[in-house]
């Protein structure tokens, strides 16, 4: 399915970016009169007629519209970026594609990288929404530190991935069907000692998403995964 992507529909703007004009109509030749299909990333899909088929400023009428019946949980993965921009590009359109509900990006004590190029991490996401066609565009933000986007958790289902010899509980095991999840993922230099005490203070509980050891990326898409597959 071709689906485009307009986020500001509802508000009635009734055309698609320069973006998006250009991809429908000079890519894939649409058409006056052709019905395509776009979302506002919230959640509905609109079925629209080309009025006006102009590469720059594709214009549109509404026909019909229709929603994805909406999920019992949410997945929140916190997640420190990598050195590599390109592994945390991956990751970002991965966890989209397999229904994360929002990222947070947070510097960590042991973070490599200390910027991170937000307008790249969104058109990823948006690309990865529209290709899994699930017209919900999961939220991402950026945290100056661990601690702030710590403070910033309102789930009720909280989980630190940190590993270490005395970390006998498996996400999978203590996850609940059903819940408003949030997952911290440490840096590639992992977690501080600070950091640790400080989550499990604000309710973190620390689990482990395998034997075996994981990227940050990895970690980040495994830790969705199996939140997903709890409440398949």
């Amino acid at each position: 399915m071709e689906v485009f992507y307009q986020p500001d529909l509802l508000a009635g703007t009734h055309q698609l970016s320069a973006e998006e004009s250009k991809h429908c109509i000079r890519v894939l030749r649409h058409e006056k009169g052709d019905i395509i299909n776009v979302t506002d990333g919230q959640g509905t899909l609109f079925e629209v007629r080309i009025l006006e088929p102009n590469p720059k400023k594709c214009t549109f009428e509404l026909v019909k519209h229709s929603r994805k019946p909406e999920k019992k949980f949410t997945i929140t993965i916190a997640i420190a970026p990598t050195k590599s921009v390109d592994r945390i590009a991956w990751f970002v359109e991965k966890a989209v594609e397999l229904g994360v509900t929002e990222i947070k990006f947070y510097f960590g004590r042991h973070s490599e990288r200390k910027k991170l190029n937000m307008e790249r991490m969104q058109k990823k996401a948006i690309v990865a929404m529209k290709q899994s066609e699930q017209f919900l565009l999961p939220s991402i933000s950026l945290y100056d530190s661990f601690k702030h986007c710590l403070d910033d958790t309102t789930t009720d289902e909280r989980y630190i991935a940190h590993v270490d010899s005395a970390n006998p509980y498996h996400l999978m095991d203590v996850a609940e069907e059903s819940g408003f999840y949030t997952v911290f993922i440490g840096p590639e230099g992992d977690f501080s000692e600070e950091e640790i005490l400080y989550a499990f203070a604000a309710g973190f509980t620390k689990v482990s998403l395998g034997a075996n050891r994981l990227r940050t990326e990895t970690a980040g898409i495994a830790a969705c995964h199996i939140l997903n597959l709890i409440n398949r």
